[in-house]
Formats: structure tokens, C-alpha cells, sequence
């Protein structure tokens, strides 16, 4: 996923940051509202984690903004505020989720992959593609019953593709899921990832829709 964390303590931010992106997500970090605010007009987020107490503002009152707009990205907010009538408001202004610092990392993981699999219309964590099995909790890849090791590349993109088995995503798409916000991309980063599951796990477990982009094997 290409996640948008929006923290101002910095050492909590490298924190988040530096377990995300090991769970291979890619990771743009601001702190404050106004930052937010222009990496998501330029970037396409597959979630954001937001604090509510900001430098600039409220983040509570960012995202109801954000909702009043027609942004439908899932937020998991992230506060110190840990009072029920904040975990009401925080909810009601369109939050998918609340965790209350300090919390468990790996806590954080499960919740986002939670987060995201609602949003995908499935919440079931094992994705089953012909003899391919995908366990999203665990990061676990087998094919017809044999454990495959896979890249934190390699595995965003594999995610990425299993959202919606058989619907075709875009080569930009693809390349805003490996890359954080500002990085060099090199022009066959996809091609060179892709060619490398396909020889992982099976030579049609991903098909190319010329000229739109891939899709996972039916």
C-alpha cells in the first residue's frame, strides 16, 4: 500500500515509518496539515495515518474536510487523546479506525491490514488464486502447498494485484505502490518485479492486459 502518515513527534514518526515500510508499504511522512494536504492533491494513498493534534491544526477537523470533499480514504487515526467523547468525535468526522498512543506496532500492521481488506470488499486475510494461497495477516505465500519467499517489493506488488483478483491494475498504479513519494522510478521497475513473481509463482499467476496494465490469474 502507498500509506500517508501525517505525525508531528518525530520519534514516534520514524517509529511508524520504519515498520510499515519494513511490512513493504511504501511510506510518505509529513507533519503537518498543510504538507498532508498537498501530497494527497499529487499522489493516489491507499490510506493515511493521521495524529489529531498538529502543529497547524486539529486533525479531526482535517478529515471532516477531507469526508465533506468526497475523499473515501481509509484513516486510521493515531492520538495520545484517549478520552471516549475523542474516540466518538474522531469516529463520527469518518475515521475507519482509532489507536491510542503508545500502542503495539505490530498492532498497527494488523489494523491496517484490516483497514484495507474492508476497503477491498473482502475481509477474509487469505486470498486463494488456482493453487496460489495468499495469508495478508501473516505475509505468507504458498503455492500448491510450498512456502515462496518474496521481496517487500515483490510482496507489494502481490498485494496490490490480489485487492481484486482478475481486475487489470494500472503500470502507474503498480509504480505508486513500490515507491515512496520523491524517489527516483526507474521506467522498468514493474516489468522487472512482476517478471520476477511470475518465475515465483507460476508464469500465469499474473497476466499482462496490453497497453492497461496486469491482473492476477482467475
Amino acid at each position: 500500500m502507498r500509506i500517508l502518515l501525517i505525525e508531528d513527534d518525530r520519534t514516534l514518526g520514524e517509529a511508524v515509518r520504519d515498520h510499515v515500510a519494513a511490512g513493504g508499504h511504501a511510506v510518505d511522512w509529513v507533519d503537518r496539515l498543510d504538507l498532508a494536504a498537498d501530497a494527497l492533491t499529487g499522489v493516489p494513498y491507499d490510506l493515511i495515518l493521521l495524529d489529531l493534534m498538529l502543529p497547524d491544526g486539529r486533525g479531526v477537523e482535517f478529515l471532516r474536510r477531507r469526508r465533506r470533499a468526497g475523499d473515501v480514504t481509509p484513516v486510521v487515526i493515531l492520538t495520545a487523546l484517549d478520552q471516549i467523547s475523542d474516540r466518538i468525535e474522531g469516529l463520527n468526522a469518518g475515521a475507519d479506525d482509532y489507536l491510542v498512543k503508545p500502542f503495539d506496532l505490530s498492532e498497527l500492521s494488523a489494523r491496517l491490514a484490516a483497514v484495507a481488506r474492508r476497503y477491498a470488499g473482502n475481509p477474509n486475510p487469505i486470498v486463494s488464486v488456482g493453487t496460489l494461497e495468499v495469508d495478508q495477516a501473516l505475509r505468507l505465500v504458498t503455492v500448491a502447498g510450498r512456502k515462496i519467499e518474496l521481496t517487500a517489493r515483490e510482496w507489494a506488488i502481490l498485494e496490490r494485484l490480489i485487492r481484486r483478483p482478475g481486475a487489470v491494475v494500472s503500470r502507474a498504479q503498480l509504480e505508486d505502490t513500490l515507491y515512496e513519494f520523491g524517489s527516483e522510478i526507474e521506467s522498468n521497475a514493474v516489468e522487472v518485479h512482476v517478471s520476477r513473481l511470475r518465475k515465483k509463482l507460476g508464469r500465469d499467476a499474473i497476466l499482462t492486459a496490453r497497453g492497461l496494465g496486469y491482473s492476477m490469474g482467475t
